[in-house]
């Protein structure tokens, strides 16, 4: 039963697309394609969305002389809705793609073609200086994905440049974040197809592996993996330094402890009136965090009451002993 609930754990998080963004069915495109963005690119990115918008396309062959429907390859479908909300949505098509692409059929030899990284765009350039851009491609140059480049490991293996979007934590979408983030890394980690692509190991059970936790299904729903698999970076919105498996956070001191690993990265975003959800948390402990800390409202209570009784208990015998002592004077 409780291997059941992990899996229901897993599967809630990698409904998610390799952006991290939720998957649409084909069926619901037409009905949710009411996106309030309107792009100055509009319809030269519609050209594109034509054939990359949907699952099928259909074009003239001038050869035969007839036309032709073809279904597209679902690496190469961009929905949208799901571009439009992304954080590149201002974009041309043609601003990271070769201006050949607005002939078609298209050339081939486009499909060889260098494809940009984050760095390429964002590095140097001011209006982007608050995301530490070059901070965070020195973090990820000592990352062990790093070392998978020359494989084909790219920024674009967690980060869809299509569908990609980051937004602030906070009280409101923290569950939120920790899906969307987890999801980046489950696209690889529990898809063995994608995994392949970048590793000849064999397959990894995520849950076998991870059976030494205790609470599992309250973990990944609580917790990103990145919180345990990087080094924390309080300079940067998100850390990027994977380290290997060896170096993985286990003690559960790291974690459940006044110097949590959590304040320094993912719970930092919770404001002390959020914490203010037990009396451990919203006042013994207000300026720090421990996970897990007296979440029961009821306990909380309880333990205020006998806090409050034990209080009158020690002033009533102290009361009690003033008057016997001055009584033996």
């Amino acid at each position: 039963m409780f291997r059941i609930i992990i899996l229901l754990s897993l599967i809630n998080l990698f409904s998610l697309s390799s952006s991290g963004s939720p998957r649409i069915n084909p069926r619901d495109e037409k009905a949710k394609d009411t996106i309030s963005f309107v792009s100055k690119f509009e319809s030269d990115n519609n050209r594109c969305f034509k054939c990359h918008g949907q699952d099928k396309y259909e074009y003239t062959n001038t050869t035969l002389g007839k036309q032709v429907k073809e279904m597209m390859c679902s690496e190469r479908i961009v929905r949208k809705n799901e571009f439009y909300s992304s954080n590149h949505r201002s974009f041309s098509c043609t601003d990271c793609h070769s201006e050949e692409y607005a002939k078609f059929p298209h050339s081939g030899e486009l499909r060889m073609e260098q494809k940009y990284n984050c760095i390429d765009c964002h590095g140097g350039d001011a209006k982007f200086a608050k995301y530490h851009f070059e901070e965070i491609e020195a973090e990820y140059k000592k990352s062990i994905h790093f070392k998978m480049e020359d494989d084909g490991f790219t920024c674009w293996k967690c980060h869809n440049p299509h569908t990609y979007k980051i937004s602030v934590r906070n009280n409101t979408n923290l569950k939120e974040t920790i899906a969307y983030d987890n999801s980046i890394c489950l696209n690889c980690h529990s898809d063995f197809s994608r995994f392949q692509l970048l590793s000849d190991r064999a397959e990894i059970d995520i849950i076998q592996k991870h059976e030494w936790l205790p609470n599992q299904a309250s973990h990944f729903a609580n917790v990103r993996c990145i919180e345990c698999h990087t080094k924390i970076n309080n300079n940067i919105p998100v850390s990027h330094q994977i380290r290997p498996k060896e170096e993985a956070v286990r003690l559960c001191n790291e974690c459940h402890s006044k110097n949590s690993i959590l304040m320094a990265s993912l719970y930092k975003f919770e404001s002390k009136e959020k914490r203010r959800d037990g009396f451990f948390n919203g006042i013994i402990l207000n300026a720090s965090y421990v996970i897990g800390a007296n979440r029961n409202v009821y306990l909380n209570m309880l333990s205020l009451i006998i806090f409050v009784i034990v209080i009158i208990v020690i002033m009533i015998h102290i009361i009690y002993r003033i008057k016997i002592n001055t009584r033996n004077k």
